[in-house]
């Protein structure tokens, strides 16, 4: 490349590679020679512009289904599932009485048990068999799954249903994380990990309207939150059909021309993260098993997402609350259910525009995620300190404000998420790296619902407040050794005497971020 017009890239035939073994190997292995190839950057920017059209849509509308699904819990349980369920529970025996919400914690929580049985067979069956084909079944089933929730008559029955839907929602992460990095660049991964994320904001604001809507049914036969779950339902089914669509890697994108999936793989050579290989390796495995870095990031997720499990599973019965000094059995001036999901739009606001925000600057600013991350944490502390220590009177201010500025832990998230993918290669360990975040996420969830209790509703739920800061502050710690240990092994391999002529023999033969110099 000289500056001057670009040339145009090599025709090949699909068989020209180098390779002996084909399996072993990246399946970019199949359309790409051993050594680099120049490329026409019109071109290569056309193929971004395809990839891009087709995919982030794609998982944005599915990661949105997800948040949604697993969000309507905390609205459904304004409109009438609490009592229809037996979901809260009043203890007469005390004076005053008090009530428990114990079993709606649980629910919350029973969804990422779910999530975790299922996250590792679930990801790698993506791995080793056609992922649309996978993703696309699963999906289907998910849809089900979520339908019958109107169906169920009691907690019991609901703390089953949601196993199962954790189950298999476990499914879509991992997908949507592997996806990003077999079709873009790591320089171009923060923003496309932000784009796909950013629904955790955008559903948060499109789920509150339709939950809105659904809350002025009055006529029919079923309660308001069992129509929820139809809907919710039945969308999700016809997203599954569309799942079936999905490539397996750039190699077989459908979308794309022969010439234009020559492209497409050709420019992920530099980053030396491959595209994807369907044999599982148990040497990669145990590499990830001891890498420190993957344990930090999934310390990182877990701590960070504790929040996630109060706001989705709680965050409308928590606003209702803000209204009144009284005790739970007799809020008079707590906000209103409708009120308590319109509140939930400015939160999905901050969530969406600096997920997107964060990504812009990741991609736009070498090595900057983790000083973001790190900033992006103390808004968060300062909500939950808001919460907690304000007084909290008719339409008080200042926990509302709280609330709102804990949708920081959008943006947190995004990063850990994309900071754990970009730093690791070989399909099987990226696969793993994949799950152990989300098995962090899951943790994570699981944990923030049992931090409420009910009966210190008096006190601002202290417990649920101080254990989000604590969190947090672990999460900031985490960062900085994250930071030191990338630093140090940075400065380790650019003191390495390496020959530039083999960093193009290296890209495809599915080599972890240890075994490959280059990386």
């Amino acid at each position: 490349m000289d500056g001057r017009t670009p040339p145009r890239m090599e025709k090949l035939p699909a068989s020209t590679t180098g390779y002996e073994d084909h399996h072993e190997k990246d399946a970019a292995a199949a359309i790409v020679p051993d050594h680099a190839l120049d490329l026409d950057r019109a071109a290569e920017r056309r193929v971004l512009r395809k990839i891009d059209r087709f995919l982030i849509p794609v998982m944005w509308m599915g990661y949105g289904l997800v948040y949604y699904d697993k969000a309507i819990l905390g609205s459904a349980a304004l409109f009438g599932m609490t009592q229809d369920l037996g979901l809260r529970v009043v203890d007469s025996t005390t004076t005053p009485p008090t009530v428990s919400t114990d079993r709606l914690s649980w629910a919350t929580s029973m969804f990422y048990f779910g999530m975790l049985c299922g996250l590792y067979p679930l990801t790698f069956l993506l791995q080793r068999f056609v992922m649309g084909n996978v993703l696309g079944g699963v999906v289907l089933l998910w849809g089900l799954v979520a339908m019958l929730t109107a169906a169920v008559t009691s907690w019991q029955g609901l703390f089953a249903q949601r196993f199962f839907l954790g189950f298999v929602e476990s499914i879509m992460p991992t997908a949507f994380m592997c996806i990003i990095t077999n079709y873009y660049t790591q320089e171009e991964q923060a923003l496309r990990q932000s784009w796909w994320f950013s629904a955790t904001g955008g559903w948060t604001i499109i789920g509150g309207a339709l939950n809105y809507g659904f809350a002025q049914i009055s006529g029919g036969t079923l309660r308001s939150w069992q129509y929820i779950y139809l809907l919710a339902g039945a969308v999700t089914v016809l997203y599954g059909c569309l799942c079936f669509l999905i490539p397996n890697s750039a190699v077989s994108a459908w979308f794309l021309t022969e010439q234009e999936r020559v492209i497409a793989v050709e420019r992920l050579r530099k980053g030396q993260t491959g595209v994807r290989c369907q044999v599982l390796k148990t040497s990669q495995l145990r590499e990830a098993i001891m890498d420190i870095k993957i344990w930090l990031v999934s310390f990182m997720m877990a701590a960070a997402y504790t929040v996630n499990g109060a706001v989705s599973g709680f965050g409308p019965l928590i606003v209702s609350t803000f209204g009144t000094t009284y005790r739970v059995t007799t809020p008079t001036n707590s906000y209103t259910p409708l009120h308590s999901i319109l509140l939930q739009f400015p939160l999905g606001f901050i969530v969406f525009v600096f997920i997107l925000l964060t990504g812009y600057l990741s991609s736009r600013i070498p090595n900057i995620r983790l000083a973001l991350l790190i900033a992006c944490c103390l808004p968060v502390i300062a909500g939950c300190a808001m919460i907690w220590r304000s007084t909290w009177y008719r339409r008080a201010p200042t926990p509302v404000a709280g609330y709102t500025i804990i949708g920081f832990f959008g943006p947190v998230v995004s990063l850990i998420i994309s900071i754990g993918m970009a730093n690791v290669a070989g399909a099987t360990k990226k696969s793993f790296t994949a799950a152990a975040i989300f098995v962090a996420y899951c943790v994570g969830n699981i944990v923030g619902p049992q931090l409420i209790k009910t009966p210190t509703l008096d006190r601002h739920y202290p417990a649920l407040w101080l254990g989000l800061i604590i969190c947090y502050c672990i999460v900031i710690v985490l960062a900085v050794l994250l930071y030191l240990l990338l630093a140090r092994e940075n400065k380790r391999r650019d003191a390495l005497a390496l020959d530039e002529a083999g960093r193009d023999t290296h890209a495809f033969k599915d080599l972890t971020d240890k075994e490959n110099p280059y990386f």
